[in-house]
């Protein structure tokens, strides 16, 4: 068989038949051997009997999710390529002919119908998906992962199914979306697009759709695929602070242009971005402990680390700190307690213990998730 066109359906009995058709109508004709599924996550309002009145075939999926209800229906696709669209009327499906044939004659791994480059009706999507949901994350696909892209979010895309089982996609939610695009991207697959569109939602009852929750969902599954920018970055932060911090405490302030530089606020800034770098690095090691992504040898090593050589490496780290607590206290002893004139120094060090402290903090939580996730703890 040449195509599958997948429907998830969730409770559509209002308007599946409506899709339904307007597939069908799309593919009559076209000498394209062709089957409709109906991939139901647990429907209650007849949406399964009114599918095979509809003549499409029922395939039910227990695991509840948008991404598990597709992945359900191209696991039981009998068809080389897979369509899939959401059953609430508004995606254009009378496109489903020309994306179809878009992927085959490009020989793309990926065909996606844009809403952006298409046809939007007054109110079919809402101004913050239009201008910044859908653009940024697209944005930042594009970016991170090279993309070409116009609509990361659409639900309505033909798939070539032996690259997509190549593909390991895991996600059960509306992150799917997403991971299908970064994963073909990572596979270096062709990817092409449909000029397509969108009309009003025609259910009556409300989405199964939730802005913040799902966009935020959407965004850290893109973060979490790229842990190598928060690695670089982190890194490079923590080193150019700490080389610019050392050398505002010997040089003292200095002034460049109409700039006073390396003074009290130069130093106190350095410690904020010092300390965020620490944390954004930590948060890739965390990334790279959950992923098999590829990582620098600083990275490798702390991350390979035996709890012996943990042992003494905190050991090491929390002793550091605890000298440097321990000097200042001397110091202020020595004084009688007194006023201490040494914000610049407090500053330098401050840098370089809350760094430490948090690398030793780090350390003991990317080892326990380790453990945690290897079964070992």
């Amino acid at each position: 068989m040449d195509l599958t066109f997948v429907f998830p359906c969730l409770n559509e009995a209002e308007t599946l038949p409506e899709c339904i058709g307007e597939v069908s109508s799309s593919l009559e004709g076209s000498g394209i051997s062709w089957e409709i599924v109906v991939a139901d996550n647990g429907s209650s309002d007849g949406s399964a009997a009114i599918a095979v009145g509809a003549g499409a075939r029922v395939v039910p999926v227990s695991e509840r999710g948008y991404g598990a209800a597709i992945r359900g229906g191209i696991a039981a696709a009998e068809g080389d390529y897979v369509i899939f669209a959401d059953a609430d009327g508004s995606y254009r499906l009378e496109d489903t002919r020309a994306l179809y044939q878009r992927c085959v004659q490009a020989g793309a791994d990926m065909a996606v119908a844009s809403r952006m480059t298409g046809q939007i009706e007054p109110g079919a999507m809402p101004f913050l998906h239009r201008y910044l949901g859908t653009p940024v994350l697209t944005g930042i696909i594009d970016v991170l992962f090279r993309g070409r892209l116009s609509d990361c979010n659409s639900g309505f895309r033909c798939l070539r199914k032996a690259a997509f089982d190549e593909w390991g996609i895991r996600a059960t939610g509306m992150e799917f979306a997403s991971e299908l695009l970064i994963a073909a991207l990572k596979h270096r697959s062709t990817i092409v697009e449909v000029p397509s569109g969108l009309r009003r939602d025609r259910r009556s009852r409300q989405p199964h759709l939730r802005t913040w929750r799902d966009g935020m969902r959407h965004l850290l599954f893109i973060l979490s695929e790229r842990p190598q920018l928060f690695e670089w970055m982190g890194i490079l932060a923590v080193l150019l602070t700490s080389l610019l911090h050392a050398l505002a405490f010997f040089m003292g302030p200095r002034q460049v242009l109409i700039f006073n530089v390396f003074d009290y606020h130069t130093q106190a800034l350095l410690l904020v971005v010092g300390c965020a770098g620490t944390q954004i690095y930590l948060f890739s090691c965390y990334l790279f402990s959950a992923g098999s992504e590829r990582c620098t040898v600083l990275t490798r090593r702390i991350l390979a680390l035996d709890e012996g050589h943990l042992f003494f490496l905190l050991v090491g780290l929390f002793a550091i700190e605890a000298l440097g607590a321990l000097g200042v206290v001397i110091k202020w002893m020595q004084a009688d307690f007194a006023h201490l004139d040494m914000v610049r120094f407090m500053l330098l060090a401050t840098h370089f213990m809350c760094v430490i402290g948090f690398v030793g903090v780090g350390l003991l939580g990317v080892h326990v998730l380790r453990n945690r996730l290897t079964g070992r703890g």
